[in-house]
This record gives structure tokens, C-alpha cells and sequence, in this order.
């Protein structure tokens, strides 16, 4: 009697500590309304809990170089405290992708474009540390963590961080593929091939680049459904594991399937161009914990 109860106690247990459910409709937690004009256009957002921050990093190509320097992209990182409010703007000269807050390190990192080096080399592209005064404040200088790697693929992928493994999640565009890399290796550690299907979404109707990690144990990958207003959720090997709905007030714009989009302080962000002289992020709850 004692082992059936230990039995039914360790699977409760068990099945407690497994995927969050899905909401069903995504609950708004914040809204951060751009006060500064995108460089080019908005990529992904972070937050640094050591500081109550959310970092929201534009992407744009530097410009051809002259014969006297490097190409330095205008692209800049914009900073809102914790309730949306902005801060300041910094530039440390990198065409951002991804910017995410890496708790191994205690530092906040950013992955620019052409990560692989898929559209031929381009200078300045890599993963790198954005550095932070002691007070918190980016002062524009950068260092670098790792160099090309072509086991990212799509030159335009915004990888998400796994800190617990240490390894990206970056979205193949087209596809509804996602690599798992590891910056000691030079090929893909995997291929994880999800289930669209089951999701009943095709692949030009998600978002082209970026799949979040949530660091839900069994609904560990989201990413945007553009055409249908809701935030779809997978576990690690590709199953389909639920839908949130967004407000069906949102309007969603093209731009949507290829930047606006980040996943930090257990929310999903979604870039809504219309709202707000240079448009506002929405930060949702998607699951019930």
C-alpha cells in the first residue's frame, strides 16, 4: 500500500513539474511604448534582472566602409525600466539580432546578423557581451564571445539562449526548423523539426527567423503565428503543445514574420507597429504559473 502511495505521490510530482498550461488567451503583462525612433528597424527585446532592465536592440547594416576604418553599424540598444519607461539609448555598433541576458555570465549578450556567415563574410558579425557600468548603464563598448559560425544557418536567424544547456535555439527561415547549436561546435548539434502541422499553420504564416526558449520543461519553444493573432508552443522534439490567442486588435503587419518579436522575464513580446509614434511592445503571459 505504502509503495502504490509513494508511486501515485512521485507521479503527481512529476507531472506537476511538467509544461505549465498553455493560456489560451495570452494575458497583456506590459506595454512599452518605443519613445526613441528605431535605428532601422526593432529586433528583440531583454531584460537584466540584476538591474530591473529591458534592453530593446535595433538591427540595420553598417555602411560601406572608407579606406580609414571598419563598418560600424548605426544601429542602437534602447533601455525602459521595469514598468516600460524609457531610460536612454546606447550604440555599440553591431547589426543585433537577438539581444538576450545570460545569467552564466551576468552579462547581456547580443547576436547580429549573418551569424553563419551564410551571406558571405561580413565584418563585425558574431556573438557578443554589450558591457554594462557598475550601475547598469551600457557604455557602448562590446567584447567579443565567439566569431561565425555556420552552424546557425539563415543568415537573418534570432536565436534564442538555453542558459541550462548552454546552447541556441535559432529558427531556419521557410521551415519550420530549428537548429540547436553550441558555440564549440561547428555543425548543428541538432535539427528539431516541428510540428506545423499538428498546429494547423503553414510556414509562410509564422514568424521567418525567431522561435523563443521559454524554459518550460515540456513547452520549452513559442513562436508567432502572424496570420492567425497567436503565439504557438512546441516542446523540444517538435510536438505541438498548444495555442494563446493574442487580442484580435493587434494588427499585425508583414514586418512581423521577420523582426519585433523576443521572449524575456517569462514574457512573449510582440512589436505592434501602429500603436504610438514609433510603435510599442507588448509583453505577454502565456502560460499559467
Amino acid at each position: 500500500m505504502y509503495r502504490r502511495f509513494a508511486f501515485v505521490l512521485l507521479l503527481a510530482v512529476s507531472l506537476s513539474a511538467h509544461a505549465a498550461p498553455v493560456l489560451p488567451e495570452a494575458a497583456e503583462a506590459l506595454r512599452i511604448p518605443l519613445v526613441a525612433k528605431p535605428t532601422s528597424r526593432p529586433m528583440s527585446v531583454a531584460y537584466a534582472p540584476d538591474y530591473s532592465r529591458y534592453f530593446i536592440a535595433d538591427g540595420g547594416l553598417a555602411p560601406m566602409p572608407n579606406d580609414f576604418g571598419a563598418p560600424v553599424s548605426p544601429s542602437q540598444v534602447h533601455v525602459y525600466d521595469e514598468k516600460g519607461a524609457y531610460l536612454y539609448s546606447a550604440k555599440p555598433g553591431l547589426d543585433n539580432r537577438s539581444i538576450y541576458y545570460n545569467p552564466n555570465t551576468r552579462r547581456l549578450e547580443t547576436v547580429t546578423y549573418n551569424i553563419s556567415s551564410d551571406a558571405g563574410f561580413t565584418p563585425g558579425s558574431g556573438v557578443f557581451a554589450l558591457k554594462l557600468d557598475d550601475a547598469g548603464k551600457l557604455t557602448g563598448q562590446t567584447d567579443e564571445v565567439a566569431g561565425p559560425n555556420p552552424a546557425f544557418g539563415s543568415a537573418s536567424t534570432m536565436p534564442a539562449y538555453a542558459p541550462a544547456e548552454n546552447v541556441y535555439y535559432a529558427k531556419q527561415e521557410r521551415s519550420g526548423k530549428v537548429r540547436v547549436v553550441s558555440l564549440a561546435s561547428r555543425a548543428p548539434l541538432k535539427e528539431i523539426a516541428l510540428d506545423l502541422s499538428a498546429a494547423d499553420v503553414k510556414t509562410d504564416e509564422i514568424s521567418e527567423h525567431f522561435v523563443a526558449y521559454t524554459g518550460i520543461a515540456g513547452a520549452e519553444l513559442a513562436l508567432l503565428d502572424v496570420d492567425h493573432k497567436a503565439v504557438l508552443v512546441f516542446d523540444l522534439n517538435g510536438k505541438f503543445v498548444g495555442k494563446s490567442a493574442l487580442p484580435n486588435t493587434m494588427k499585425l503587419r508583414a514586418n512581423n514574420h521577420y523582426n519585433g518579436l523576443g521572449y524575456a522575464h517569462g514574457l512573449f513580446f510582440v512589436y505592434h507597429e501602429p500603436e504610438g509614434e514609433f510603435g510599442t511592445y507588448y509583453g505577454f503571459r502565456i502560460f499559467d504559473k
